[in-house]
């Protein structure tokens, strides 16, 4: 990991060879969308940007804002208490990324983040540019739709438990942070949305992530109509126990 400093702007580069690139304008949508990069867009909170980037990092890539939300973001959109450099919600993400990433686990490969400070150094505004999984939707996508086979729901588990292996809360684990991937020898399973995650020791924990996961599931049954049933539970937890340490 590379920092640099360009006046009031604080980048954290994955790789060292990013640093010959004009990466102070990769985090302004302008920049990508005059070069014609812009390949797509997704709506949240804020806007992510789909870029065409393989050129340049490898992979293409989406370009993330970070938002407030529940009531906080309706009155301070956009903006962070800044403490220490290491903290902001930009610098964290990309630096557990590269973690799990080096470590072989399924998610965005990391790119490089950016921290704004205001003018009286008080807060601070964050972006983050990772890897876009391509041909890929998240579970409730697919599962207002189909069914997934007992495998899937396996491996699913078994990525969790990678995640739980290397003492790391997902604390928004949900349907919507699994990515479901068409490759050309199958389908591969993506973790995502690793913002204000984290190491976290002890067990005691662990059990409860996972139940996160079971409610989200259920909440989705409701809402979105999904099809997910007690065994495809069941088969997840297999995938959980039985993975090879």
């Amino acid at each position: 990991m590379i920092e640099r400093q360009h006046q009031n702007q604080f980048f954290l580069l994955s790789d060292e060879r990013y640093s010959e690139l004009d990466y102070t304008q990769f985090f302004q949508p302008d920049y990508w969308q005059k070069q014609g990069r812009v390949s797509g867009t997704a709506k949240g909170r804020g806007t992510t940007y789909f870029l065409q980037t393989d050129d340049l990092f490898g992979v293409n890539a989406s370009l993330r804002h970070y938002y407030r939300g529940g009531l906080w973001g309706k009155i301070i959109r956009d903006r962070y208490r800044f403490t220490v450099l290491s903290q902001t919600r930009s610098f964290a993400e990309l630096r557990l990324l590269q973690k799990l990433y080096l470590a072989g686990l399924p998610v965005p490969k990391p790119i490089m983040a950016v921290v704004e400070k205001g003018k009286l150094g008080i807060c601070y505004r964050a972006d983050i540019l990772m890897e876009k999984i391509e041909n890929a939707q998240d579970l409730t996508a697919l599962l207002q739709h189909q069914t997934l086979p007992s495998e899937i729901w396996q491996q699913i588990g078994g990525l969790i438990r990678q995640l739980h292996d290397l003492q790391i809360c997902h604390t928004d684990l949900n349907a919507h942070n699994i990515l479901l991937q068409q490759t050309a020898t199958g389908q591969k399973c993506w973790l995502l949305d690793f913002d204000k995650c984290g190491e976290k020791s002890g067990d005691f924990w662990k059990q409860g992530n996972l139940e996160r996961l079971q409610r989200s599931f259920h909440k989705e049954i409701e809402r979105m109509k999904i099809q997910f049933s007690t065994q495809n539970w069941q088969d997840l937890l297999t995938g959980y126990h039985n993975r090879q340490i």
